[in-house]
């Protein structure tokens, strides 16, 4: 079965002096980024057919991301080059004090529109994962990325979600972050939260009363992912921490997107009235093998580089 990713796909220019603020450092190094384009590229990499639906520049950098996609085998008819508008990039320093210097430059991500999206639905995907953060800025991309839901919402397709919080993206504008981010859990089959993310979209300190919120206000199944703590399940009435895979990280950088990648992965090779009603016993399955994909993911430096080197046989 056929997966969609909608969201940003943009480039980050990661500072490569140690300890420089962006205006004193030098060097950066390009990587290919946005978390639904490592969703889609993770989902690639095990073996899935998957779509990514995005707009870039016309650009030497637009242009890298759609080669990037198509060495992995993602299927970029939705990801479009716009004529008017440069590839999104931010540049990324991580300064002496331990805090990053962050820039923003957006472009082409967020001019994505419902027009542009148009037979989007005749494609008839299986599962449909919302993943992008800038979807919730000002912009065509805000329109399309609500537009789509509504779409979906009331087929059979299965709703994913994951918010990908950027402080310094929100840092203003919070709780217009979080009044959205509800639309989509409230609606949503399947979530996946970082504990940060869990405390901020309810409002709780803790990680047991963050869950206790969402077990009270939302149906589908979630899982809030703790690094080398563990995996939140919830399923219904039931919840529980899944123990993560010991590894030595080397990066952390798209592990996340790993896990949410395994797991639509896995979805994706049953059937599509199943998915919908799947027991504790398989939700925890699918939980166990998304872990060892996100620790596959910490393994290498880079996310797309780690992503080269999963594959379904992990699983085994």
């Amino acid at each position: 079965m056929k997966i969609l990713c909608i969201g940003e796909a943009l480039i980050d220019m990661i500072c490569t002096d140690k300890g420089k603020s962006l205006s004193e450092g030098l060097n950066f190094l390009k990587k290919p980024g946005g978390a639904p384009t490592n969703v889609a590229a993770a989902i690639a990499a095990l073996g899935g057919k998957v779509s990514l639906a995005a707009k870039v520049g016309r650009d030497p950098f637009g242009k890298h991301l759609v080669d990037v996609m198509h060495s992995f085998g993602v299927d970029t008819q939705w990801m479009l080059q716009d004529e008017k508008n440069f590839t999104t990039l931010a540049f990324v320093s991580l300064m002496e004090n331990g805090e990053r210097d962050f820039y923003f430059n957006r472009g082409a991500d967020g001019q994505l529109s419902m027009d542009d999206l148009k037979g989007i639905g005749d494609e008839n995907y299986a599962i449909v994962h919302f993943g992008s953060a800038t979807g919730f800025l000002p912009g065509p991309l805000h329109s399309a990325y609500k537009g789509l839901l509504d779409q979906v919402a009331g087929t059979k397709s299965f709703i994913s979600f994951d918010p990908n919080y950027r402080h310094l993206l929100f840092q203003h504008n919070l709780q217009s972050f979080i009044d959205q981010s509800w639309v989509f859990l409230d609606r949503c089959h399947f979530f996946k939260l970082s504990d940060e993310e869990a405390m901020l979209l309810t409002g709780t300190s803790t990680l047991d009363e963050a869950a206790v919120q969402l077990k009270n206000h939302t149906k589908g199944v979630f899982a809030i992912t703790l690094g080398k703590d563990g995996t939140y399940l919830r399923h219904g009435s039931h919840t529980e921490i899944i123990p993560s895979i010991p590894i030595t990280p080397v990066d952390t950088t798209g592990a996340g997107d790993a896990f949410v990648g395994a797991v639509l992965y896995q979805l994706s090779q049953l059937n599509q009235d199943s998915m919908h009603g799947l027991s504790v016993e398989e939700w925890r399955k699918i939980v166990v093998n998304a872990n060892k994909a996100g620790a596959r993911t910490c393994e290498y430096l880079g996310a797309m580089e780690a992503f080269k080197h999963l594959s379904n046989q992990i699983f085994q």
